[in-house]
């Protein structure tokens, strides 16, 4: 602990690009939950699967566990030429002292800029922007994190809700059948849900749900 803390207090200029990196590392680690979940696409997928696993009925499974980590894994892979490109132009400059904190804050934010824009709908941004009274940005780095990304995670949580709605529509037809069929044959006692949960998991099963669900959540960005 004193080692540490003489890092900090040195005045050597390797000592002093020591203890910025240090600074660097604990504020990306207090901020990485709330980066993962409101400037990357980790919040349209793991809405979507909640959705499917809702739909089907099955309760915990998969677990929920299941569902983060795979979710986790799905943003790594979708965003991984983001932070490939953040790592080349903005992180790897700065720990070789080419650059300073300044400017590697600039470039890492612009890939993130990127893709969060092309994300985002225009209402959603025009929202934020109202609301600070702020000029129409010329570009896409004009645009400040503080308007984008609240813009960003509303467009998400808007796209997410609707792949979940299309998704609940068959499985809703399957309970409105069993219900009908159980109600004609004057079984009012017996819920329907325990009927049609077998048909849920097998039309699931037979079309390859989850194949379909990660294919069109890669498409959708």
């Amino acid at each position: 602990m004193n080692e540490f803390m003489e890092i900090f207090n040195s005045s050597d200029p390797e000592n002093v690009s020591t203890s910025v990196k240090l600074l660097l590392m604990l504020t990306v680690l207090s901020l990485a939950p709330s980066i993962l979940i409101l400037m990357t696409c980790f919040t349209r997928i793991v809405i979507v699967l909640s959705f499917v696993r809702t739909a089907l009925g099955t309760q915990q499974m998969p677990p929920t566990q299941v569902l983060l980590g795979l979710s986790l894994f799905l943003t790594f892979f979708i965003m991984s030429p983001v932070l490939q490109e953040v790592n080349e132009e903005a992180l790897t400059p700065l720990f070789n002292e080419e650059i300073n904190l300044d400017e590697a804050y600039s470039l890492a934010s612009g890939p993130f800029k990127e893709f969060m824009s092309e994300q985002t709908r225009q209402k959603d941004l025009q929202l934020f922007l109202d609301y600070t009274q702020a000029e129409q940005p010329k570009s896409i780095d004009d645009i400040p994190l503080t308007t984008l990304v609240p813009a960003f995670a509303l467009s998400e949580i808007k796209t997410a809700f609707q792949i979940g709605f299309m998704i609940f529509i068959p499985f809703l037809v399957i309970d409105m059948i069993v219900a009908s069929v159980l109600m004609s044959m004057g079984m009012m006692m017996l819920p329907p849900v325990m009927i049609s949960l077998p048909f849920k998991i097998l039309l699931f099963v037979l079309i390859d749900g989850w194949y379909l669900v990660i294919e069109s959540l890669l498409q959708s960005f």
